[in-house]
């Protein structure tokens, strides 16, 4: 995959152009649900880069830099600096088609009495994105690239999804689906690397990228990339809820989905480096395990009185002699909403790990087991998201998907106790923290996960 770009700065200086849009998007982004500074205003922009894709419609990398979190302790953090990709249109009048697209009307600047609209609903921005795509080559700082043994048909009418994710994606024609990263970070984003790895292996269980595009200026980065469409296919997640609506049985789908994960884990553990394990790992992983707990328990003070039971997870893998399981790439981020059946079939999906971290933490080996408890997490989340809760449903389940795997990589994450329950634990501490910031009628999902974990149940 080539990695160099011709950078063209745009029609419009960056300075310029927060004179127009500055105090429109301190306003817009906090409310977007990618905006990762949630509760905390925006206390400064900058345009890292400014691309003209044609008479008003504006590429741009924005900075914002907003106000550190507060600590238990009542100190600050330091503040907080974060780039987004954004596509934005301006037009002296909106049509009406075009009004949900609204950020604001601009009052001074190079934008003045124009109307600017996230132009990601514009089928004419969209469908110049994907012609791009289409036919490899820069487009100012913009790299697009393509698989030169995939063909991209013209003319594919674009449609955003409406789902409330961390990206941006859109499906054009029911045949691709461009996944358009919001909150970019530097380096080759792992939903790129990973997919394309796989599919040199002849890995059938993750929709091979098509193309991708991205940027040199003023950091090498991903920002986009497209995949085959599976259309027809539902998610994870929404099967298991109408499983349990219609208090039918969800093992088959998960024996299979145990088969899919470790078909996975295999071709990763051939397609990158396997680190050498060794018993120093337990100690480095039960640290970093145990240090976030605390964290998490100073920020969520309904933790607190289950740390104690909790950290003796931690220290059940700490005090093992044997080594830990050899750290490889993984998914990063496994759930029922990132893995796909169409059919009989199982495929896995956006392997970009956990936004909120960087880049290259994403990118370091791990333990397959942290996958397997994070969807062991998930179906437990998917049997406590209904009422009456049905536990005994997702018990079925996790034993179920364990056999699965087992299956395929000859070896089961369950007889391997104080390694899963760890990363089980560390699972549920990390839940605790994201409900409580994004979604407190959540927390007592994770919560009573955290009071099973802590009895070492």
């Amino acid at each position: 995959m080539p990695r160099t770009a011709l950078h063209r700065p745009g029609r419009h200086a960056p300075a310029a152009l927060l004179t127009s849009l500055g105090d429109l998007l301190r306003e817009w982004l906090p409310r977007q649900r990618w905006f990762a500074g949630k509760g905390r205003p925006v206390t400064g922009l900058r345009v890292a880069s400014s691309t003209e894709l044609y008479p008003g419609c504006l590429h741009l990398l924005v900075h914002t830099e907003h106000l550190g979190r507060t600590t238990h302790s009542g100190s600050a953090t330091a503040p907080a600096d974060d780039c987004y990709q954004l596509l934005l249109g301006a037009r002296k009048v909106l049509p009406p088609r075009l009004a949900h697209a609204f950020i604001g009307r601009a009052s001074a600047g190079p934008l003045a009495d124009m109307s600017v609209y996230d132009a990601l609903h514009d089928p004419r921005a969209t469908g110049l994105l994907l012609e791009h795509l289409r036919t490899p080559g820069a487009a100012g700082p913009l790299l697009f690239e393509r698989d030169a043994r995939v063909t991209v048909p013209a003319g594919l009418a674009p449609r955003l999804l409406d789902a409330e994710q961390s990206n941006s994606s859109l499906v054009y024609g029911d045949s691709f689906i461009l996944k358009f990263f919001r909150r970019v970070q530097p380096g080759i984003n792992p939903d790129l690397e990973l997919p394309w790895a796989l599919a040199r292996m002849g890995c059938t269980r993750v929709p091979a990228p098509a193309a991708w595009f991205g940027t040199s200026h003023p950091r090498e980065a991903t920002l986009g990339v497209l995949q085959p469409f599976l259309p027809g296919a539902s998610d994870g997640w929404t099967l298991a809820l109408r499983s349990l609506a219609s208090e039918r049985e969800f093992t088959e789908e998960a024996y299979e989905l145990g088969r899919a994960t470790a078909e996975v884990h295999l071709a990763l553990a051939t397609a990158f480096p396997v680190d050498t394990p060794s018993p120093l790992q337990n100690d480095r992983l039960a640290a970093a395990m145990s240090e976030r707990l605390e964290a998490t328990a100073r920020a969520v003070p309904e933790l607190g009185p289950f740390v104690p039971g909790l950290r003796s997870a931690f220290d059940a893998l700490a005090s093992l002699d044997a080594a830990a399981r050899p750290a490889q790439r993984i998914h990063g981020d496994l759930h029922l909403g990132q893995v796909l059946r169409a059919g009989r079939q199982w495929s896995v999906i956006d392997f970009e790990g956990e936004p909120a971290r960087p880049v290259p933490e994403r990118r370091r080996p791990q333990s397959p087991v942290r996958d397997v408890a994070g969807m062991l997490r998930s179906f437990d989340y998917a049997a406590r998201s209904r009422r009456p809760w049905r536990p005994e449903w997702a018990h079925r389940c996790r034993e179920a998907y364990g056999a699965g795997y087992a299956a395929a990589a000859a070896w089961d994450p369950h007889e391997e106790p104080e390694l899963l329950r760890a990363y089980e634990t560390d699972r549920a501490v990390y839940e605790v923290l994201y409900e409580a910031r994004h979604r407190p009628d959540w927390l007592p999902v994770p919560m009573a996960a955290v009071a099973r974990l802590a009895e070492g149940l």
